[in-house]
């Protein structure tokens, strides 16, 4: 196994210059956004090829500086450190780590993408056999009984916790893995998993529009696996395959009915708790359905704004304990997403450089980020994607 000094190093995070976040929280959607309202297929923007090395490297050009080349050195680290962990299973799923409460397919899925995030391939680049493994694992994971109540969906028994949170960050991961090799045989496999879960999906759908942790339609329903769910839709028809357009317009109406007066968004319709972190999910995920202007997105921006500002000077922020934040790599995950998908990208930049900077300090000696719930895995799955979103290699992701 090759050290991480011999490993070619996977693209950069970008910081760049600051700039205040109120001033733009108004801010129109360029005029070359093509809405694409429902999934439709003619409307989507189409996801450019992953690219190779030489782009990835190209890229960087123009972000060099000190914290920039910590940063690359930091993804890559992770992504050893994640490599190192996936050799202590054979399946190619992910350890514990550390996890109090253990959610393998979720943690799998996330390191999957975390790895493609970089620039890696199946069976391609620094860790394409990692990814390659991770995702077999996700693909061998699938319910493919065409007679079984819960056909399509992504389970392992070790995991009672992710569930169809779980399926959807599988299917996320697999939806990309697909685009970057269709036609070869594990991308026939992936055809075959993925038309299976974005029908599980699909059928589990709840009367509200949402979805629970159960895959089967249910009385019960909450926002974060609704907003999972839908960015896994998204991916799944960016990649070529037939979504259920009426669902996802019931699934983004969930979504606008579950914002409150105040702007920000709540954890399911019926549930009157609301956070930054569930504010920027939905924020993301109606970015997804097409939607990056209008009165939902601009209120929950304002709110999110008002959030935002009043941390800024408080000495327990400042400090780094963040104390009103219960799932922080969650928050920092979504708010990536829906700052990354602000009209004005001086939004996400002077957030970005912070949020950066933050990152570098916190990761430990071994290459990992904590997380005392879900695991080191987890966090520093999500703490890569972060990392990476700016050089656009989740096609997912791209602005």
């Amino acid at each position: 196994m090759p050290t991480p000094a011999q490993r070619r190093r996977p693209r950069a995070a970008a910081a760049v210059p600051l700039a205040a976040f109120a001033l733009f929280a108004h801010a129109e959607a360029p005029s070359t956004r093509v809405a694409s309202r429902a999934f439709e297929q003619d409307e989507l923007p189409a996801s450019p090829p992953v690219t190779g090395s030489q782009d990835a490297d190209d890229a960087l050009h123009g972000r060099d500086s000190a914290q920039d080349r910590a940063a690359r050195e930091a993804v890559n680290r992770a992504l050893q450190r994640l490599s190192d962990w996936q050799r202590e299973a054979a399946d190619g799923s992910m350890p514990p780590a550390g996890a109090a409460e253990f959610a393998v397919v979720a943690t799998t899925a996330l390191s999957a993408l975390a790895w493609m995030s970089a620039g890696n391939t199946p069976d391609r680049g620094p860790y394409g056999a990692e990814l390659s493994r991770a995702i077999d694992y996700l693909i061998d994971h699938t319910n493919l009984d065409q007679d079984s109540e819960t056909y399509g969906y992504v389970h392992d028994g070790r995991d009672a916790l992710s569930r169809t949170h779980g399926h959807g960050f599988a299917t996320l991961a697999m939806a990309q893995a697909y685009t970057m090799s269709p036609d070869s045989a594990r991308g026939r496999r992936l055809r075959t998993a993925l038309r299976a879960a974005v029908a599980c999906i699909e059928n589990s759908q709840g009367a509200e529009g949402g979805w629970e942790y159960e895959p089967r339609r249910i009385v019960r329903h909450e926002g974060s696996v609704t907003i999972c769910l839908v960015q896994a839709l998204r991916a799944a028809k960016d990649a070529g395959f037939e979504v259920d357009k009426k669902v996802v317009e019931r699934a983004l109406g969930y979504v606008r009915r579950s914002q409150k007066d105040d702007g920000s968004f709540r954890y399911a319709i019926g549930n009157d708790r609301s956070s930054v972190a569930l504010t920027a999910a939905a924020i993301a995920t109606l970015n997804a359905g097409g939607e990056y202007s209008g009165r939902a997105v601009l209120s929950g921006f304002d709110w999110m704004q008002r959030q935002l500002a009043q941390r800024e000077g408080d000495p327990a922020w400042e400090s780094g304990e963040r104390p009103a934040v219960h799932f922080p790599h969650y928050e920092r995950f979504y708010l990536a997403q829906a700052l990354w998908q602000h009209a004005d990208t001086r939004v996400f930049e002077r957030w970005f450089e912070a949020e950066q900077r933050e990152l570098l300090v916190t990761q430990r000696d071994d290459g990992s980020w904590p997380d005392t719930t879900y695991g080191a895995v987890y966090a520093t799955s999500m703490c890569v994607l972060v990392l990476a979103l700016p050089d656009g290699l989740l096609p997912v992701y791209l602005r």
